[in-house]
């Protein structure tokens, strides 16, 4: 399992500082209100971070549009709601343009139902966060540990992401990363690689038939055969193409277990 304890808690702890405008648009006041600034974690969802964001707001748009649900854009697009914050800064801000704090646009009206999901509650998060969990187990093991873990276990890893707790999710978190029976290795990656807006996966193994330790060259090389000067940006950062498979799945995996990686 990861045990690079440092690594893993230093990825945690990104967070990325953020200036919520509310869109001039839909202000009802004479006077525009501030914006609100938030530090908010890379590791997270827009979802669990934006309370404060529209109990600052809602009262500045109109009475018909109040209980209407919030949504954010940036750079003219609609932000999804379901993918990590760290993800979406990485795919929606250019290398080249990236002062912070990241100026999102808020938004009461007009939701845009044919370029995101809706979002009825904090439920709906958890659950789409508990599938991808279970779907990355399936994918790392031959035995389904996330379907066999207890009630409780699984509330643990929600508290422990939704409370930004380190102790708390990994203390669970860490059986989902551990290699099963005689192996040292997962069975497959749980990856997403991101292009445009769309994004490509498909069945890797960290090791090769001569059993040789694979490298994220090596996934680009399967999931992009006609590309190939492919470079991928995770958590902010580029990975270096020697990096071993494992070792990315273990230590720079989001809390949902997945590796999102944007290609860029």
């Amino acid at each position: 399992m990861a045990n690079d304890r440092e690594i893993l808690r230093e990825v945690w702890e990104g967070k990325l500082p953020v200036c919520f405008k509310l869109d001039p648009d839909e202000v009802v006041e004479l006077q525009q209100p501030d914006p609100f600034y938030l530090m908010v974690p890379r590791m997270s969802y827009f979802p669990l971070v934006t309370d404060k964001i529209r109990k600052h707001f809602v009262k500045y748009v109109a009475n018909g549009k109040q209980e209407q649900e919030m949504w954010l854009k940036c750079n003219g697009q609609p932000m999804k709601w379901h993918l990590p914050i760290g993800l979406l800064y990485d795919l929606l801000i250019d290398s080249e343009d990236e002062a912070l704090p990241w100026v999102i646009s808020v938004h009461f009206d007009k939701f845009p139902d044919s370029k995101i999901y809706r979002l009825s509650n904090k439920e709906t998060v958890e659950s789409y966060f508990m599938s991808c969990i279970k779907e990355a187990d399936v994918l790392k093991h031959k035995t389904q540990i996330a379907t066999n873990m207890q009630k409780k276990d699984h509330t643990q890893l929600w508290l422990g992401l939704q409370n930004d707790k380190f102790d708390q999710f990994w203390a669970v978190n860490r059986k989902l990363m551990e290699v099963s029976g005689e192996s040292d290795h997962f069975k497959y990656i749980p990856f997403r690689c991101y292009l445009e807006d769309s994004y490509k996966q498909k069945l890797v193994k960290p090791v090769a038939e001569d059993g040789s330790r694979k490298t994220l060259q090596h996934l680009l090389k399967e999931v992009f055969p006609d590309k190939p000067n492919v470079t991928v940006k995770i958590h902010g950062l580029i990975v270096p193409l020697d990096t071993p498979l494992q070792w990315m799945s273990e230590h720079l995996s989001y809390p949902d277990n997945f590796l999102h990686l944007c290609v860029v």
